[in-house]
């Protein structure tokens, strides 16, 4: 007798959302958000072939093909995911776009890339693989290692990193949360959140290398995160076919409407009485966080729903019909039109 796999509300096994096998270290963090991405897609019930999957150069940016192989995979050059994704997201607006990125490939030649499209409201979910050095070209620090951190080879850091948490939140983003690879409930629901999320979401998953810097002392090390993680709440994503019920324990939640009918929990800790909806609660996490070596936040950091900003797609007032499926009679005005609008220039 065959074995009846489990299938969520597509009618899809999780079997149908994995990807190639992993070439990446034994270990590597990035492995642990591939596992997520992965779950998350799965249970909102994604349909595969709907998935862009998009991403540049790096470790990192290897990973797309481990996850989702039915979908529609674009390996850009080094720092233009963006714009790849941002093309695909125009061309068909029903796609979900998954761009995932590293430290390296994010914060230093792709940084141009990564601020237009936040300020733009791309309609994407961006995943920074976050470990702190490029790690294909043996463990250099990135722009977003810590000042002071150091990697294996002994050298320690002299500047100051970047938070491109706080980039985000500057520009507007509506959706910045930051994760850690090794915390799978937090980052599933928060990618649930963000494939929800209408308009750019920024997840910037700490993602420790396990070749180059996974030192006891390393700032994006397992065994740091493990010991300074400050989790901001407990989180909860319930989709507009399950029940209301997520695993909550008692305390202040706050439900957060999404704006397709779905919803997070956000359970508020006592020690931390984190409104994710509030701009000046969300600076005041990173700030902390810049000023306290001694832990990093997760969570979601700053939500905004989109009726309060629009994605890019209703700033082009693209019509529903994706532009991609669009025929050459849609696409070329008659004679006519093209008459008048060369006369509007006379």
């Amino acid at each position: 007798m065959s074995e009846t796999k489990t299938v969520n509300h597509a009618g899809l096994a999780l079997d149908d959302y994995r990807g190639g096998k992993s070439t990446l270290c034994l270990g590597c963090g990035h492995d642990q958000i591939t596992r997520w991405i992965i779950q998350a897609t799965y249970e909102s019930g994604v349909d595969p072939y709907m998935v862009a999957k998009t991403s540049g150069i790096g470790c990192s940016s290897k990973t797309p093909a481990y996850f989702v192989n039915k979908g529609w995979g674009i390996n850009s050059c080094h720092g233009r995911m963006p714009s790849v994704a941002t093309g695909a997201s125009l061309a068909n607006r029903h796609l979900v776009v998954v761009g995932v990125s590293g430290d390296g490939d994010t914060a230093s030649i792709g940084m141009g890339q990564f601020v237009h499209a936040v300020r733009r409201n791309t309609d994407m979910v961006y995943v920074v693989e976050n470990n702190g050095v490029y790690g294909l070209t043996k463990g250099q620090f990135s722009a977003t290692s810590d000042k002071g951190a150091k990697v294996k080879s002994g050298e320690v850091n002299d500047y100051p990193e970047i938070d491109l948490c706080q980039i985000a939140l500057d520009l507007g983003c509506g959706f910045v949360a930051r994760s850690f690879s090794g915390d799978g409930k937090q980052m599933t629901a928060l990618l649930r959140a963000a494939i929800a999320h209408k308009g750019f979401a920024l997840i910037d998953a700490i993602s420790p290398c396990v070749t180059f810097n996974n030192l006891p002392d390393s700032t994006k090390g397992f065994q740091w995160l493990r010991e300074h993680n400050l989790t901001l709440h407990e989180l909860g994503f319930v989709a507009p076919y399950e029940p209301v019920q997520v695993d909550q324990a008692p305390g202040t939640t706050i439900k957060v409407d999404m704006p397709d009918g779905s919803h997070i929990m956000v359970r508020k800790l006592a020690e931390h009485e984190h409104d994710p909806r509030s701009r000046a609660a969300a600076e005041k996490v990173l700030a902390d966080d810049r000023a306290d070596r001694g832990h990093v936040a997760t969570g979601l950091i700053y939500y905004r729903p989109a009726s309060e900003n629009a994605p890019l797609e209703d700033i082009a007032h693209l019509g529903d019909k994706p532009l991609a499926l669009l025929g050459e009679s849609e696409l070329r005005p008659p004679r006519e039109r093209f008459a008048e609008i060369l006369a509007a220039y006379h």
